[in-house]
């Protein structure tokens, strides 16, 4: 493995072949545990990835910045034929929401943490791909062709189905704490130190054995389909994964696609969501933040008329997309700095309410809420860290927030919360919680 500064010059070989397979998840028979997947149902995007060839990580925000001009310049691998056009990545990770906090818990996946896996499988077209990557060295590019041979010669044909059977789980969130913190939020907006925060909160799980991450991905990308499942492991072998709605950016060379999805209720309450006053101004202060922190950035910015519903299983958002045109030397780095985080996961103003957060929240988001994805040569793909949770062993933590305003009230947005972690609780495995 070959680990990469924010300064590093190190370069990567690659090769890809085609792979007579179906589903990408299904290498765990095999190879174990992935290292990091990703997966978009709806839109026939799946990868999973062994090994490290080579990791990025960063200290802090201004480095992050730096790793990622690093990983999305062109000359960061060296393929041994043509590059395949479409292939996710090759560059797997995330960064923390914020530089507060110190639970060791987190101290594995530091500030940010990018992989480069050794071996690489995606969706491609109807079938699968394959890449080895190996850092330039000689010898590399034999190792590169001998793995590539080998796996294709056991990767199972068969899709990854959830198999675990429902389980009893023990959970704990004071209920009386987080409705507290929503009650002092609600004052500081009254005081008009903000519009809006976002305040999060955790529920601890713990079951009797140990949790097959595995099966969990096989159950969130079943469940969720209109979302992002993602995966990443940490060298001592915890994990943050979910199963994502909101993109923070898709780059594809000049062309960005974002969203705010902000405003939520329950499935039956879709029809009084999109007439709620109060939905309706979280909503905005989104779509308006976002339009602000493009405009520098780009030749020109649209956004939909008026927000959609987007529904998901358990919950229904406001949905409102925006397509941009970039300028010239606008990349991943320069998107991720000027948008993240959003007032669907901060706040509005932004730096009051993440003040606010920082002193009143009481928990160490770690990734959840920050950006997590992918990023290759000119292309990237960033999701917001929600429904997610770091699992290790038997033990798990959940985290799911929801965003105040005036006219937000504490019992509400606790039953919000209860509604947005359903997804991950269900994926763990308690059934019908």
């Amino acid at each position: 493995m070959t680990t990469l500064g924010s300064t590093d010059a190190s370069r990567w070989v690659a090769g890809w072949r085609a792979l007579t397979a179906a589903d990408p998840l299904a290498g765990a028979e095999v190879l174990g545990e992935p290292s990091v997947y990703w997966e978009r149902p709806l839109a026939g995007e799946a990868v999973a990835g062994w090994g490290e060839a080579g990791v990025a990580r960063a200290e802090n925000a201004s480095r992050a910045q730096e790793v990622l001009r690093r990983l999305s310049a062109p000359d960061a691998v060296r393929w041994l034929e043509a590059p395949p056009a479409g292939m996710p990545g090759p560059w797997f990770g995330g960064m923390r929401f914020s530089e507060e906090g110190g639970d060791e818990a987190w101290a594995p996946f530091g500030f940010g943490r990018w992989t480069l896996p050794e071996l690489m499988v995606w969706r491609e077209g109807r079938g699968l791909a394959v890449a080895a990557f190996a850092p330039e060295a000689p010898g590399a590019e034999d190792a590169v062709r001998a793995r590539l041979e080998r796996v294709a010669t056991f990767f199972p044909s068969r899709a990854r189905e959830p198999r675990g059977s429902t389980r009893a789980l023990r959970l704990s969130s004071p209920r009386r704490d987080f409705e507290a913190r929503v009650e002092r939020a609600l004052e500081a907006i009254h005081a008009e130190c903000f519009h809006k925060v976002v305040l999060a909160r955790a529920v601890e799980v713990e079951a009797d054995e140990d949790f097959d991450r595995v099966d969990i991905l096989a159950r969130l990308r079943e469940q969720n389909p209109r979302c992002a499942t993602f995966f990443f492991r940490a060298p001592e072998g915890s994990a943050f994964l979910g199963a994502t709605p909101e993109t923070l950016c898709r780059l594809e060379a000049s062309r960005l696609e974002t969203e705010a999805l902000a405003g939520s209720a329950s499935p039956p309450c879709s029809g009084a969501l999109e007439t709620s006053d109060k939905d309706r101004r979280e909503h905005m202060a989104v779509v308006h933040y976002i339009l602000r922190a493009l405009k520098p950035l780009a030749e020109h910015v649209e956004a939909d008329g008026e927000p959609g519903v987007f529904a998901l299983k358990n919950v229904v958002h406001l949905r409102t997309g925006i397509r941009a045109g970039l300028r010239e030397g606008i990349g991943v780095a320069e998107l991720m700095a000027a948008l993240h985080p959003t007032p669907a996961v901060g706040g509005t103003p932004r730096e009051n309410a993440l003040a606010f957060i920082a002193n009143h929240e009481a928990l160490d988001r770690g990734w959840y809420a920050g950006p997590v994805g992918w990023v290759g040569s000119g292309r990237a793909h960033l999701m917001v860290a929600l429904r997610s949770a770091w699992v290790k062993g038997a033990r798990a933590r959940l985290f799911v927030g929801a965003g105040i305003v005036a006219g937000s009230s504490a019992e509400s947005e606790w039953r919000e919360t209860e509604m947005k972690g359903l997804a991950m609780l269900r994926a763990l495995g308690g059934g019908h919680v």
